[in-house]
């Protein structure tokens, strides 16, 4: 089965085309609601993330306060590695279950930071949806409710726009109407029913 691993930066349209895709009945395994489950009250990764960060990343409800653990990850480089070296392994286990389960010809997985981390062997193709840095701003900020500078932090941890578009096999440029998107999507599709 033909594994496409999909990707972008922040606010470029990943959901979007991800969602494009589950709608022809593809199998879309998203990473970032597997991260979201595993640090779940309750799960090992949330108990090994309180251990190191301390009882003030939890919300008063006990779980995750994500916007305290971003701030926290994206100040402090080691932080980050610390998160990454705990959570990508889960992840990946997690990923390769669902690609074994899925019934679908060709399988998406999004990595919001694919070109970010270490090869991943389960992916056998890269398609980076691309949006302009003015685009995914505007779209971050009313997604998200973050600030201008907030959003400016997150794309500077990742790898750069050029770095994406030059090291893919497949974009979708974000920067216009649904409709543009719908007929990319459709033209990746029908490629990807043919590998």
């Amino acid at each position: 089965m033909l594994i496409v691993g999909l990707t972008g930066g922040i606010g470029s349209g990943k959901s979007t085309v991800a969602k494009l895709f589950a709608e022809k009945g593809i199998t879309v395994i998203d990473t970032d609601q597997l991260a979201r489950d595993l640090t779940l009250p309750g799960q090992t990764a949330l108990n090994k993330i309180i251990a190191e960060f301390g009882k003030n990343i939890l919300l008063p409800d006990q779980t995750l306060n994500r916007a305290q653990l971003r701030q926290q990850i994206f100040t402090d480089p080691s932080k980050r590695r610390w998160l990454e070296d705990l959570l990508h392994p889960l992840i990946r286990a997690e990923t390769k279950r669902l690609i074994e389960s899925a019934k679908s010809p060709y399988c998406i997985v999004v990595i919001p930071l694919l070109f970010e981390t270490q090869a991943n062997p389960l992916i056998n193709r890269t398609l980076v949806v691309d949006a302009t840095e003015e685009q995914q701003i505007k779209r971050a900020k009313t997604r998200d409710h973050l600030s201008e500078k907030e959003i400016q932090a997150v794309i500077n941890t990742q790898v750069t726009r050029q770095h994406r578009l030059n090291n893919t096999d497949d974009i979708i440029s974000n920067n216009g109407e649904l409709k543009d998107l719908i007929d990319q999507v459709e033209k990746l599709h029908i490629g990807y029913l043919n590998k």
